[in-house]
């Protein structure tokens, strides 16, 4: 499984709301964290978000020890099994 922590703020609302529209990842809560979770990889692509970049580079809180982040550019965040 796949965990992804994101804090829950306003300004990353948007990140954890995109992340549930697919059907495959579940958004839940820990404490002041979305966590966001799947069984294969999570893929967030940034515009649909409409983070601005500052945002969008600082909204990661944390990984699953089973996860890893392989990208996390200016178009997307992407999280795989590790």
């Amino acid at each position: 499984m796949i965990e992804l922590y994101i804090l829950d703020v306003p300004e990353n609302t948007a990140v954890a709301k995109v992340a549930a529209e697919d059907p495959a990842v579940t958004v839940g809560q820990v404490g002041p964290y979305f966590v966001i979770s799947a069984d294969g990889p999570i893929v967030i692509d940034r515009r649909a978000t409409g983070c601005r970049h500052a945002v969008w580079y600082s909204c990661v809180a944390g990984v699953a020890r089973t996860a890893r982040i392989t990208r996390h550019d200016k178009d997307a965040l992407r999280v795989e099994q590790a």
